[in-house]
């Protein structure tokens, strides 16, 4: 036990030592009066996981785009494993892998036949079984592609995105359109990749998932980046005021503390919850209410990103 405690720490210093994946600076791109980036920085460390956020035309796509060397950017640095990724370099392709919004895919092609056809341009691919095993297709190999379900096609994009066994993998909403139980088993999918030691750039609209998975995530908004921290920190939330609420029955005196909205519903956001809850338990006691509905939350992510993109 000590001894693998020892190595996981090893292979810990040594990413954290190496240079990043994924270096960006200064990037910037237009499309003629539209500027779709206005000097972008960001940084994936190797062995990460970062979730890049942001609503529709924060810039996501069009840097995406940029990093995997579908297009060139206007202006800044970019650095991709040591590569510039516009040169299309075959030293750098072989070393990555995108699993797309939709994948452009033979419908007459079986499963394992697809995984295979992928993986054969990459100079060491995993094993088709195996791949389709990681990703809840094992017993899938032999049928069409075109007869999976919604929730299997996507399982088999992302199968098709590390069928070369890439170090860096951009998933981009990988679970758009799943259930939950789907979503959560993908979500096991990404945690085992990123066992293996892989650097994974994720977008997501879903705040639970991007809380779930990433290391780090990146918040964009006007093609720049507004905010950069782990899921506790972003944004200050891991100082932000916790958010008490509970149900006021009608005729009943405003509480000492707190702001009653138009549904009856008191909202009150505090920094001193033992105070202000002491407040309202002498108040509830007085006025005989149970409180039965009281809750205490922290700011979720959802609540820091909508302020950090508003």
């Amino acid at each position: 036990m000590l001894t693998n405690s020892l190595e996981a720490a090893a292979v810990a210093r040594s990413a954290s030592a190496a240079p990043p994946a994924i270096a960006a600076r200064g990037v910037r791109k237009a499309y003629g009066a539209v500027q779709a980036l206005a000097g972008v920085d960001l940084e994936v460390r190797r062995g990460e996981l970062l979730a890049l956020l942001g609503p529709n035309g924060a810039g996501k796509t069009t840097l995406l785009e940029i990093l995997e060397g579908h297009r060139r950017a206007d202006g800044g640095e970019v650095s991709v494993l040591g590569h510039d990724p516009a040169l299309r370099e075959r030293a750098l392709r072989e070393r990555t892998g995108i699993v797309l919004q939709e994948e452009g895919l033979d419908p007459n092609l079986d499963v394992r036949e697809a995984v295979e056809l992928y993986g054969a341009a990459y100079p060491a691919p995993r094993p088709a079984d195996e791949v389709l095993e990681l990703v809840g297709l094992g017993d899938r190999g032999g049928v069409r592609a075109s007869t999976l379900s919604g929730g299997q096609r996507r399982r088999l994009d992302l199968a098709l995105g590390i069928a070369g066994d890439p170090e860096l993998i951009f998933l981009d909403e990988p679970t758009t359109g799943f259930d939950p139980a789907a979503r959560r088993r993908t979500w096991e999918v990404v945690d085992g990749l990123r066992a293996l030691g892989k650097t994974i750039l994720l977008t997501t609209h879903y705040m639970e998932e991007a809380e779930r998975l990433a290391d780090r995530i990146v918040v964009m908004a006007r093609g720049e980046v507004v905010a950069e921290g782990t899921p506790a920190t972003l944004g200050g939330r891991d100082r932000a005021a916790a958010v008490v609420t509970f149900s006021l029955p009608g005729g009943m005196p405003a509480p000492p503390v707190g702001e009653v909205d138009e549904r009856g519903r008191v909202l009150l956001r505090t920094h001193h919850i033992p105070a202000d809850l002491e407040a309202l338990a002498q108040w509830a006691l007085a006025h005989d209410l149970p409180l039965a509905d009281l809750a205490v939350r922290p700011p979720t992510l959802e609540d820091v990103y909508l302020e950090l993109t508003r």
